[in-house]
């Protein structure tokens, strides 16, 4: 039949030996001498072992005391492990933020270090999409608050910064050159449309060359000068650069990044996350 120790008589057999005395120990644990003292009389009990050399003037380990020392420092970290992870709340709260993932860079990382060391116990959960898309998830009430990239405000909400739309090839390319002109889209890009017109404004065949539901894919195709694709200034991509095209391509206007807040999401977490915002974007 398996015998079980006791997991409180080990935390006072740790605290003597650490300590060196029951006296120590007590006060260390808030016990009463006489308390610990039971605690390892019946360890000792139980074992059928001498676990202290009572008798120096101090407390020392026998042999058996000090091969026990070593696993009960084990088996309490684990039983405190336990009941950290299992019942310690280890959030305060859950803000959702959604964020188009061509504006996360640069602001976005910096915001998210401040608020969590504001509140450490807060959780951000990011999500990262199309303005379309977040907008929707606004509507839902599925995010507390959302940054969108667009033309004008669309309803409540506050403009952050007001970007150029740039021309985007890769290092040294002259994909920008060809005509028809190559694009790269994704499906769900916001710009995609605004881009064609400026395009047909300005009496420039294109064709869209890459099309696809990723943001990697339409990268590698840039990067690679197989065509070009158009971003707010400042937000290119490691291996794209504006496009210094000297007047030959149309000029795609400003966007402005605006922050829209869910009706109810007022409070101390999102006043100081929008203003985290504000900060960040002000100098986007």
């Amino acid at each position: 039949m398996p015998r079980n120790l006791d997991l409180t008589a080990l935390r006072s057999f740790v605290a003597v030996a650490e300590t060196g005395g029951v006296t120590k120990a007590a006060g260390f644990l808030n016990l009463t001498q006489s308390a610990v003292s039971m605690q390892l009389k019946r360890l000792e009990e139980s074992l059928g072992l001498d676990l202290l050399d009572r008798t120096g003037r101090g407390v020392s380990l026998t042999g058996s005391g000090e091969q026990l020392l070593s696993y009960a420092r084990r088996m309490l970290v684990l039983n405190d492990e336990v009941y950290n992870r299992l019942t310690a709340r280890d959030y305060e709260g859950v803000v959702t933020l959604g964020v188009p993932h061509d504006i996360v860079y640069p602001a976005i990382p910096e915001v998210l270090h401040k608020f969590n060391a504001a509140f450490p116990r807060v959780r951000i959960q990011l999500v990262s999409s199309f303005t379309n898309r977040l907008k929707q998830l606004h509507h839902r009430g599925e995010c507390d608050i959302i940054l969108t990239t667009e033309d004008q405000l669309d309803g409540e909400g506050e403009v952050l910064s007001t970007v150029p739309l740039v021309w985007i090839g890769a290092l040294g390319g002259e994909a920008w050159r060809a005509r028809p002109l190559r694009l790269a889209f994704e499906f769900g890009c916001i710009f995609r449309q605004p881009v064609q017109r400026a395009l047909d404004a300005a009496g420039i065949p294109w064709q869209m060359a890459v099309e696809s539901e990723s943001s990697r894919t339409v990268e590698a195709s840039v990067s690679a000068d197989l065509a070009v694709h158009a971003a707010l200034e400042g937000t290119a991509f490691i291996y794209g650069r504006p496009i210094d095209h000297g007047g030959a391509l149309p000029e795609l206007g400003n966007k402005k990044i605006c922050l829209y807040r869910a009706p109810k999401s007022s409070g101390v977490l999102t006043d100081n996350l929008v203003e985290l915002l504000r900060e960040g974007y002000r100098t986007f």
